[in-house]
């Protein structure tokens, strides 16, 4: 969902070209990849360890990013190799190249959550989706005509886009601290786009690496799906800027995954979870009569939903009615035809 007009700066208002590099600090390096999707682009970051460079994040594994980094090494990199990648969550446009870097001879370092989930999802190919996704699909209430359009076809798989990922990597937790680009970061995840999500907090300067959970002008998907059926997804979310807010700075400068690093992070901690809030209340209105996830897409975006982001906005809608639910804000039954209903609860006084 988009944010509303902040007031973040953007002191570094050009991005980096394809086979370029901007300069954030001294031995930190801003890269950018383009996606083949809406959302155009993932921004990487090269962290100068002297003899090679740490990478966070990868972009997907296809053969232009190969050739995109194979400039990059020789190019901006100055020929020194990769060693060591950090990922900062599991989702494909951040972990597709992190196993041909491995297979290079870089470690991986990321959370114990997000490599189990990358590289399970990485081996498990689908030619049609499983039963478990269909009921999810069926549960949200999915348009009946999309349904059996999505149920014959092949759906993505991580390994369209995943490179294969081999044994090995270096868990990274909470209130860890790691030594990267000639500076000491704290280590702190976050929660709801993607569990145990990596963020670094510079301990030497202002710099910190937001990956997905730290965006400018965008908030995140925070999406429920089949393998966690009745995850409460915006809970997280809204933990995890209210503990974030407590080590924010006005002079922070945060390196997003997508769009461009920003200051102003305590204000825009305030706005990722009003985001929220506000779409929460909306709904709750609309809980008036019972509704599935799929006849919720109006209030929750304030927007028509489209085909081609049909299933992102189906499994955020299902997240913030398991939060309603979960809180003890609305209650649900199942129909006939496997859809559940949410209806909102009305509380005396």
């Amino acid at each position: 969902m988009d944010g509303a007009v902040s007031p973040i700066r953007y002191p570094l208002p050009e991005p980096p070209a394809p086979d370029g590099a901007v300069e954030i600090a001294e031995g930190v390096l801003w890269l950018r990849l383009p996606l083949p999707m809406a959302l155009d682009h993932v921004n990487v970051f090269a962290l100068d360890d002297g003899d090679g460079w740490s990478v966070v994040d990868t972009g997907i594994a296809s053969r232009k990013s190969r050739a995109l980094w194979e400039a990059l090494l020789a190019g901006p990199l100055a020929g020194k190799p990769v060693t060591r990648v950090i990922l900062t969550h599991h989702h494909p446009d951040h972990v597709g190249l992190a196993g041909w870097f491995q297979e290079a001879g870089a470690d991986l370092w990321t959370s114990r959550v997000a490599w189990l989930f990358a590289r399970m999802l990485q081996m498990d190919e689908q030619e049609r989706p499983a039963p478990e996704t269909l009921a999810h699909w069926r549960g949200a209430g999915m348009d009946p005509a999309l349904y059996e359009e999505r149920a014959n076809q092949r759906p993505f798989n991580f390994a369209d886009t995943v490179a294969p990922m081999p044994l090995g990597f270096r868990n990274l937790g909470e209130g860890d601290v790691i030594r990267a680009g000639g500076r000491d970061w704290d280590v702190r995840l976050g929660d709801g786009h993607a569990p145990d999500h990596v963020t670094l907090w510079s301990r030497d300067d202002h710099l910190v690496i937001g990956g997905d959970q730290l965006l400018p002008s965008i908030s995140p998907n925070l999406g429920v799906y089949a393998t966690e059926p009745l995850n409460d997804s915006v809970a997280g979310w809204l933990e995890s800027c209210t503990r974030f807010a407590r080590h924010a700075r006005e002079d922070h400068l945060v390196l997003p995954g997508h769009k461009l690093p920003f200051t102003g992070l305590p204000m825009r901690l305030r706005q990722l979870a009003e985001n929220h809030h506000g779409a929460l209340a909306r709904l709750i209105e609309h809980l008036a009569e019972p509704r599935t996830a799929c006849d919720c897409f109006l209030p929750l975006f304030k927007r028509e939903i489209g085909p081609g982001e049909y299933v992102l906005a189906l499994v955020e809608a299902v997240g913030h009615l398991n939060h309603l639910y979960l809180t003890g804000r609305a209650r649900r039954w199942q129909r006939d035809d496997g859809a559940w209903l949410f209806q909102a609860v009305r509380h005396a006084g």
